[in-house]
């Protein structure tokens, strides 16, 4: 496959990947939506299937990694990093593009959402305690929509959380998923992977919010950032490393545990 294909491939299913898994994480969350509180089951099966569709839509196309830690994953397995970069850009490139459609597809909701005073506080309370503070890391009540964020903050923890479920992800991609071409996941293996990341949002989830994914947590943190959203807070910039850093660690020890115990 040309350099093309890969980006324009990674693009359109990140893209797709973020539009249905941010999508419907906004539909859980936000007020005004049909889909309000449908709670976690909700979410990790959406992200499953968002999983499937963007696989099965882009896989011929560029092997449809849609995450870097899998690019480094096999990457390390196959010794072949001259694609990584183009990998890297179309998935980050892909991830803002996804992350830009939900809020315009829930545009409406986003501003109930952020002008109910329920969700964002009293103006008054406001003036009197004196301007929100971004530079602290304070998250705003819609950013879980874009990005994830701990539940207790923990950097070892949180750090480790996302390593294991990486690592669960990409030995699940190495060992059952690849193509012909060994460059992405076959028919059967997309449908076991949207499971396999079903089951990890289920078992690892909750500490986190299982990223897993740089692309995934970086590209609609930075749309969160450069939106105008009216009262959205910070994009906690404090915490952003740890979803980049540990899946790509995450990635390469799968790799390393597949070329050990597997190949």
């Amino acid at each position: 496959m040309s350099s093309s294909d890969i980006f324009i491939g990674e693009i359109i299913g990140t893209a797709v990947l973020i539009l249905l898994g941010g999508g419907v994480v906004a539909a859980v969350v936000l007020k005004r939506s049909k889909a309000q509180n449908a709670g976690w089951l909700a979410i990790t099966f959406g992200w499953g299937f968002a999983v499937l569709t963007a696989v099965y839509m882009t896989g011929t196309l560029s092997g449809a990694h849609l995450n870097p830690a899998v690019t480094v994953g096999i990457a390390v397995k196959d010794g072949d990093w001259s694609n990584v970069p183009v990998y890297f850009a179309g998935q980050l490139l892909g991830a803002m593009v996804g992350a830009a459609l939900v809020w315009i597809a829930y545009y409406g909701q986003f501003r109930a959402h952020l002008t109910d005073p329920e969700i964002v506080g009293d103006p008054a309370d406001k003036a009197i305690e004196g301007p929100h503070n971004e530079s602290a890391g304070h998250a705003g009540p819609v950013l879980g929509v874009f990005s994830t964020g701990p539940e207790i903050r923990s950097v070892w923890q949180n750090l480790a959380t996302e390593i294991i479920g990486t690592v669960v992800l990409v030995l699940a991609v190495l060992t059952q998923g690849l193509n012909d071409s060994g460059k992405g996941l076959g028919t059967l293996g997309a449908l076991i992977t949207a499971l396999v990341v079903v089951g990890i949002g289920l078992s690892l989830g909750g500490p986190t919010g299982y990223a897993i994914n740089p692309a995934r947590d970086l590209g609609p943190r930075i749309v969160h950032a450069l939106l105008p959203l009216p009262n959205k807070g910070g994009s906690d910039w404090g915490y952003a490393w740890i979803p980049v850093v540990g899946p790509l660690i995450g990635g390469a020890l799968a790799a390393g545990i597949y070329n050990i115990a597997f190949a």
